[in-house]
């Protein structure tokens, strides 16, 4: 049999015109706000560089949000369809609900960007309380109708919501915080699976032993009920296996658990396979839909690999992120918009050629689109440069842009055709389909193109992404493998080596910064292959002198490097900046008569024959016109009772800043500046900050602040990655925050740190608070990233307040006579240490470092008139200015006040 959407005919009366406009106009109204969650998801990811909690606002947007809804308000329609209950899943109860959820979900996102607990309290139990109504009332629908044989449809709507308000409980107590040891990573786990797998898994499983075979318009085949009846159980008895695993057990015990849905899932799809078969897929929508259960049956198999190969759940949370993308996007979305495409022309009505139309509107350049979306999805979870991965995420958005757009195109037209016209509708009717190459029609009305269409959109979507792949790879032409080979023929004397035609073959593996062995022997005339394999923790690759290179290569990857026919000796090096520095080199020894040893001559390093920005510092050149310092005013703490949470995203990111007037650096920075944001709290609040990698080599922090072991929190991250680190700051000061990823130097130098301030117990308040860090730059090419070897020589070009050279003496801080300022100094570093001075000025309080060498009242007479602080250390100093003026400040280590670290502080 086929589905209907509505009473088929002979079993009911047609609905009247007025019932099925009322039909109409509630599924506009209802799936509007799916397509407004839809476009909040767009702007997100559009502008997510810039705003806080992005990924787990385009996570919940998309699954709380516009998925979601998109539940609960189909499968209260296929509910009411399949028991022939066509009205009931409308009305005042219907509506309340979707407010009621509606309402959650906005409460549960805004009270976690905005750090209130409450709120999301109070969000999470409206979501619950909304779908368990959307439970109650299912329940109760099976109750009222008669039997029927898909009603199991509707106990797959029921299991699941029963199970959303459990997963929503779980994410509501990870906001809260205040979990020890390994709990977040195991509730974060068990929030995944119950509301991925049970509450979306099962509606989707439900639905489609109908949807299915309806979407194909063939007859639900023998069988399928069975099989649904069948499976749900197992699906249930494998979440609940899972779940119980994530909570109480090591993460291998897990794995029969997912098994065990992949078998539910696995008998429910046969008749779904069987139907695809009898009539193969052949419109968007049943495309989309095939794409999207491939891309769920790939994200299975991988959770189950990363279950069963780790023994610890925080590294089982780092691994699943990179599943997010194949199941929010690859499948979850896909089944939604492959089923709104479908849908949509059959609720908007009109007759046949109404929703021929409309279906055909929907369906636009459909071959191309699913082209584009799976092959860059593809690439978005291979390792693949970051600029590529980029590139391919703006397709993917600028596909969903392209949906809405189609959307809201066939709703508008679809309303207006309907208020054109006072005829009564008249219900679908089979139209005999169209030969030749043009768009034909199925006998239930849905245009399908011709075949070569259809390839010839999939090859063009395919050209897109290969382009997109191509654009990407230039943008990081460091990524990408060169094939200059000519050069290591040739011996020292110019001439050429005759090859051997042997092949000389070395595994070289990458650990501790060090390629071993760092170097081969391989005689004249070889063929040099190289088998590099990266076993340690951070991104690595290999270059030859002559060009040729393996890609950037993660923890665990490898990678072949073909030498070619070597005839002398030639150096290597990793190109990630600073690995070189570290010494991560290479050198390939050629033996044989004839051979002169050569390695070096032909160094290409990174920066020879560049001129560096440091040519165009001038110490004494102003910021343009309207330039604006850096605010350096330190926001008070929370006048709040007892220990506070502090709860913050920092977002690693690369920017190209300018340093000081006309001078650019790319910058590697936490949250896009250097130094990264101020942090401040009180002894006993609880820091929790999720670290995010945007940037493009692998990246990590460490809080001086807190005291914990480093093993876990402050492990380097690769591109794409996040982690969460968790302390309690029991110690009063200013602690340095820093990138920790060798060269440690390097990342600091090139923008890496910032400050967290914990105020000493009765702190008193002041007129005027300030925060200065200080710190070096060692200057690259203009617009490049810092000079390594600058680095490691202790020869930085300028010396820093604030991350910009002499800024306060162009927009000064301020004060008035009398007031009371208190200034807070951070020496970041990496190597300089710091003399903090006012000009004119005297320190009648002096902390540093933990402790008060000097207060006020404590002598009648003392004073201080430096603050001396070694690379990482801090303080704070007061003092009061009784004389207008301008008051200088600067490290009294005077050649670096004279690179930049000065500044003034205006007294009116």
């Amino acid at each position: 049999m086929t589905l209907h959407l509505s009473p088929p005919p002979g079993s009911a009366p047609a609905p009247a015109p007025r019932r099925r406009s009322a039909r109409t106009r509630w599924h506009l109204g209802a799936n509007a706000v799916v397509a407004l969650w839809l476009a909040l998801f767009a702007a997100i990811a559009t502008g997510h560089p810039f705003l806080p909690h992005a990924y787990w606002l385009l996570v919940h947007t998309l699954l709380l949000g516009a998925v979601t809804n998109a539940v609960v308000i189909w499968s209260g329609h296929f509910a009411a369809s399949v028991l022939r209950l066509p009205e009931a899943n409308r009305g005042a109860p219907a509506a309340l609900r979707l407010v009621a959820l509606n309402a959650g979900a906005v409460a549960v996102i805004g009270g976690l960007v905005t750090d209130r607990w409450p709120v999301v309290l109070v969000g999470g139990c409206l979501v619950g309380a909304a779908v368990l109504a959307h439970a109650g009332w299912l329940v109760r629908l099976l109750r009222r109708a008669l039997p029927s044989r898909f009603a199991m449809t509707v106990r797959y709507y029921v299991a699941a919501s029963a199970l959303l308000p459990a997963g929503a409980a779980l994410g509501v107590l990870m906001a809260r915080g205040h979990l020890a040891g390994d709990l977040s990573d195991r509730l974060l786990i068990a929030h995944e699976v119950i509301n991925l797998l049970g509450w979306v898994g099962l509606t989707v499983a439900g639905t489609l032993i109908t949807l299915w075979p309806t979407m194909l318009r063939t007859r639900v085949a023998d069988g399928a009920e069975r099989a649904g009846r069948r499976a749900l159980p197992v699906l249930l008895a494998g979440l609940a296996a899972t779940v119980a695993a994530a909570l109480l057990a090591p993460p291998p015990l897990a794995v029969p658990g997912v098994a065990v849905y992949a078998v539910g899932l696995a008998v429910a799809a046969r008749p779904w396979w069987r139907a695809a078969r009898d009539k193969a897929p052949r419109s968007f929508a049943t495309w989309s839909v095939a794409a999207g259960c491939v891309w769920l049956a790939g994200s299975l198999t991988a959770l189950a690999g990363i279950l069963a190969s780790t023994t610890s759940w925080t590294a089982v949370t780092e691994r699943t992120a990179a599943l997010t993308a194949p199941l929010a996007a690859g499948w979850i979305a896909q089944v939604l918009l492959g089923a709104l495409s479908f849908l949509v022309p059959v609720v908007l009505g009109g007759g046949p050629s109404a929703v021929r139309a409309a279906t055909a509107g929907l369906e636009h350049g459909w071959p191309a689109r699913l082209a584009v979306t799976n092959a860059a999805l593809l690439l978005c979870v291979l390792p693949v440069p970051s600029t590529v991965r980029v590139v391919c995420s703006l397709l993917l958005l600028a596909v969903l842009v392209a949906f809405l757009f189609l959307l809201v195109r066939v709703v508008v037209r679809g309303v207006r055709q309907r208020r054109g016209t006072a005829t009564p509708v008249a219900p679908a009717a089979p139209a005999a389909p169209v030969e030749g190459a043009h768009p034909s029609t199925t006998p239930a009305g849905t245009p399908v193109l011709a075949g070569h269409r259809v390839l010839g959109g999939a090859a063009l979507g395919l050209a897109v992404v290969v382009l997109a792949v191509a654009g990407g790879g230039a943008l990081d032409v460091r990524s990408l493998p060169m094939t200059e080979r000519s050069a290591a023929t040739r011996a020292d004397g110019g001439s050429e080596v005759t090859p051997t035609g042997h092949t000389t073959t070395v595994r070289v593996s990458v650990r501790a910064m060090r390629f071993s062995p760092s170097s081969v022997e391989v005689p004249a005339g070889d063929r040099l292959v190289l088998d590099v394999r990266n076993t340690g923790t951070d991104t690595h690759d290999l270059v030859l002198e002559t060009g040729v290179r393996t890609d950037r290569l993660g923890p665990g990857d490898r990678a072949t490097l073909d030498a070619g026919v070597v005839g002398r000796d030639l150096s290597g090096w990793c190109s990630v900046a600073g690995h070189r520095q570290m010494g991560m080199t290479f050198q390939v020894h050629v033996t044989g008569d004839g051979v002169s040893a050569s390695a070096g001559a032909h160094d290409h390093h990174t920066g020879t024959g560049v001129s560096s920005a440091a040519e165009d510092y001038d110490p004494m050149a102003a910021p343009a016109d309207g330039f604006t310092a850096r605010d350096a005013t330190l926001p008070p703490v929370a006048d709040t009772a007892g220990p506070q949470l502090h709860r913050r995203a920092l977002t690693v990111r690369e920017t190209k800043r300018e340093v000081a007037p006309g001078v650019r650096q790319t910058l590697w920075t936490f949250d896009g500046t250097a130094p990264g944001p101020v942090l401040r709290g009180r002894v006993g609040d609880t820091f929790e900050i999720t670290l995010v990698n945007d940037g493009t080599i692998g990246h990590s922090v460490d809080f001086h602040a807190g005291a914990l072991a480093p093993n876990e929190p402050m492990r380097t991250i690769q591109p794409g990655q996040s982690l969460t680190y968790r302390f309690t700051a029991t110690r009063s000061g200013v602690w340095m925050y820093h990138c920790s990823t060798m060269p440690m130097s390097l990342h600091i130098a090139n923008g890496m740190f910032g400050a967290v301030i914990i105020d000493p117990p009765d702190l008193p308040e002041v007129d005027h608070e300030y925060v200065l860090v200080q710190s070096e730059f060692y200057l690259g090419e203009q617009g490049g990233t810092a000079d390594a070897d600058k680095v490691k020589a202790k020869e930085p070009d300028i010396v820093a307040f604030n991350g910009y050279a002499s800024q306060y003496d162009h927009d000064p801080l301020t004060a008035r006579t009398g007031d009371r300022v208190r200034i807070w100094v951070l020496a970041a570093g990496p190597n300089l240490s710091s003399a903090f001075h006012v000009v004119g000025g005297q320190f009648d309080t002096v902390f540093r470092e933990g402790a008060y060498d000097l207060r006020s009242g404590g002598s009648a007479s003392g004073g201080a008139q430096v603050l001396d602080l070694a690379p990482a250390a801090g303080g704070f100093v007061e003092l009061t200015f009784r004389e207008a003026g301008d008051y200088p400040f600067v490290t009294h280590v005077m050649t670096d006040a004279e690179h930049g670290a000065h500044g003034v502080l205006r007294v009116r």
